[in-house]
């Protein structure tokens, strides 16, 4: 069954990768995109979605939202990761489609009510957008099919600090919002995303089916795997935003543990995600009365590459 999913982004690099997947993958109808801060600022990121649009060259509306995190000061955008660009310094024309006029909060909204329980919300950047939504209209959190964000960490250290996922990290307070929500929502973050690799034979593989598209990715993830090899000493990333949207039709392909998840706000820790697995901390108030959500903590990582490469197939 087709899902109706609307992406909520900062392109972004990997962002790019999670959103040509989307436009392809037969079962994803895929309603807009909506843009945070993050990896660039928010107006950047409106421009490189308007881009990612003319390049797909679907019909797929995009909005502008949330410069900056609810409460916190902003941190510095991270060019050494995806460049100052956001797709690794690889230059492609100013594009000529505009954003709508609505915000991505309005448009979230407004979507979720014209279809309530069919709309998945599928941020992959700070989650600024996605608390400002529910903050406007708390009604679209029983009206929400789902959320399924990347963002977090449950055991697996952090990746901006020993605890805290960038996303989380961006802002921490609306993530705090979104997890406390009464509402469905999926972690899948660093736990699953690092057991997700890609190398550069994949990005080979990805411009051989769609030599037009592939090759864009192919391009723009060079930046991201030099980074990478920095870090890691190996020339692979992870695939971390794609595989939230695949998740939406593919969750046979992840394992998942349900609990309950809380974000450190303030100190050292800012941006932690904290699981508690269902039933193990009962005892406690706090975590018995929290919602329980699912959190991604293994995968199937050839069948998820698999997948990336089959759907980049219907791309051109």
């Amino acid at each position: 069954m087709t899902k109706k999913i609307i992406i909520d982004t900062d392109p972004g690099i990997d962002d790019a990768l999670a959103i040509v997947f989307a436009a392809h993958h037969p079962d994803i109808d895929l309603l807009g995109l909506t843009c945070v801060f993050g990896n660039v600022p928010v107006t950047l990121a409106t421009e490189n979605a308007l881009r990612l649009v003319e390049l797909i060259d679907q019909d797929i509306p995009v909005c502008s939202g949330a410069a900056k995190p609810l409460l916190i000061t902003p941190h510095a955008h991270p060019d050494f990761v995806h460049g100052k660009n956001g797709f690794g310094e690889v230059e492609s024309p100013a594009p000529t489609r505009r954003a709508l006029s609505s915000s991505s909060a309005e448009f979230i909204v407004q979507q979720v009510r014209a279809a309530p329980g069919e709309v998945y919300l599928v941020p992959i950047g700070p989650l600024t957008n996605i608390a400002l939504a529910l903050q406007m209209a708390p009604d679209i959190a029983k009206k929400t099919a789902g959320v399924i964000l990347m963002g977090g960490a449950a055991i697996e250290p952090g990746n901006v600090t020993p605890v805290a996922e960038a996303n989380i990290w961006n802002d921490p307070h609306a993530a705090e919002v979104v997890f406390a929500a009464d509402w469905p929502v999926t972690m899948v973050g660093l736990d699953a995303t690092h057991k997700t690799t890609l190398d550069q034979a994949f990005f080979d593989q990805a411009e051989s089916s769609a030599p037009r598209q592939g090759k864009f990715l192919n391009q723009i993830h060079q930046f991201y795997l030099d980074f990478y090899a920095t870090k890691f000493n190996e020339r692979t990333c992870a695939a971390h935003d794609a595989l939230a949207v695949l998740t939406v039709v593919a969750e046979e392909l992840l394992t998942f543990e349900t609990g309950a998840v809380a974000v450190s706000c303030e100190g050292v820790a800012t941006g932690q995600t904290l699981f508690a697995p269902a039933g193990k901390y009962d005892h406690d108030a706090f975590w018995s009365n929290r919602p329980k959500h699912r959190v991604a903590m293994g995968v199937d990582a050839p069948a998820i590459k698999a997948l990336f490469l089959e759907t980049l197939k219907n791309a051109s």
